[in-house]
């Protein structure tokens, strides 16, 4: 029986950036990049950010800020830069090879820098992440970048040194080998970066009822002060997972891509990543990739309605808000269930955290047993 045929990836192929050697005679300059360039740098190289082959050249910049696609038409949401300050600039030449590192000084790999152009930084946040106040986390970390961006195509030495998760860190090309030897034709990713409480796997669970698998995929890269740690979130997954999924049609893999809380913006990027990961579909549940009050309820499940037909092969799945009722005894939408005050078990994040700060657990309507005890215990350690 022949292989089901998975999704394509975005503009048609998955980008191999990976296998380079290091050089004998190391380059002139050294480019130290940030934690979220290593996570944009590991995303390139292993095809997660096809079509793209490196850091984005000025046009591509532009366009992606002024129209949502590449130069070349393809559909692209967020920019992709290596930004430095003009010191470090300054010495680059253009078509030169320079060597990247992480920030504890090892060798990722290098690039042939193609581009040098003025990080128009306050375009970026108006444009990218609709609002330019430095209290949103996304524009905080962008402002703190240099004002210099070098574009180029990168040959990767590694994506990573000694990378969390190892076991569960699967590339485009690894998932998408998963899904054939599993079967699976259709597959639904979720995105999450945050404990799955009892709402999130109502709406996983009703996805699953129409596709062949379901992608648990937490993002694991650059998050911001006061999200709950990676090692406890990944802790959550696997205890749940093993006592409420069905292993045959359940599949936990970790995204090494940086948070940048974009709203609409960031959830076509997270769709886009999934397609190149093999997936079909992707949840988008309420204030998708949201912070705080800077985007609508549903702003980012109408993105999706405003791109044009053709440009994205995935498909959305929108999903309205959901809590546990009460009076029907289980989990409702507002779309499938009245709005009856008092009804509904909703907690709010500071409500839940105080909880779980006194040792209690929150409500079984709201989270499973399991993971409140996960999250008290981490909340105990210093």
């Amino acid at each position: 029986m022949a292989s089901p045929e998975l999704i394509a990836p975005h503009g048609g192929r998955l980008v191999q950036r990976t296998g380079a050697a290091a050089v004998a005679t190391p380059p002139a300059v050294t480019i130290t990049l940030t934690e979220r360039q290593q996570c944009d740098w590991e995303m390139i190289a292993i095809g997660a950010m096809s079509p793209l082959e490196g850091f984005m050249g000025e046009a591509d910049y532009h366009s992606v800020c002024d129209h949502l696609k590449l130069r070349d038409g393809t559909l692209w949401p967020m920019p992709i830069t290596c930004a430095v300050g003009a010191a470090v600039a300054s010495p680059v030449a253009l078509g030169a090879k320079v060597a990247i590192q992480d920030d504890a000084g090892r060798l990722l790999g290098y690039m042939t820098v193609s581009e040098k152009y003025k990080h128009d930084k306050r375009k970026q946040a108006a444009k990218a992440f609709g609002t330019e106040d430095s209290a949103h986390p996304g524009v905080k970390v962008l402002m703190e970048e240099g004002d210099i961006c070098l574009a180029g195509k990168i040959d990767v030495v590694t994506p990573r040194h000694a990378p969390m998760f190892a076991d569960h860190r699967l590339t485009p090309a690894q998932t998408r080998a998963e899904f054939q030897k599993r079967g699976w034709h259709t597959v639904v990713a979720f995105q999450t970066r945050n404990p799955i409480h009892r709402a999130h796997e109502y709406i996983t669970k009703c996805a699953q009822e129409i596709v062949d698998g379901l992608l648990i995929h937490p993002l694991m890269g650059a998050t911001k002060e006061g999200d709950i740690p990676a090692e406890v979130r990944m802790k959550c997954y696997e205890a749940l997972i093993k006592n409420y999924y069905h292993p045959d049609h359940t599949m936990l893999s970790v995204m090494p891509a940086a948070m940048r809380y974009a709203g609409p913006r960031e959830a076509l990027l997270h769709a886009i990543l999934r397609q190149n990961y093999g997936c079909s579909h992707i949840i988008i549940g309420r204030d998708h990739a949201g912070v705080g009050t800077y985007y609508g309820t549903y702003d980012a499940q109408q993105m999706f309605d405003r791109i044009p037909p053709g440009a994205l092969r995935i498909t959305p799945l929108k999903f309205e808000n959901t809590a546990w009722s009460k009076k029907a005894g289980g989990m409702v939408s507002d779309k499938t269930f009245p709005d009856i005050e008092g009804d509904k078990v909703v907690l709010s994040g500071t409500k839940v955290r105080e909880m779980l700060t006194r040792g209690e657990r929150p409500p079984a309507e709201f989270t499973r047993p399991e993971i409140a005890d996960i999250l008290i215990e981490a909340m105990r350690k210093p």
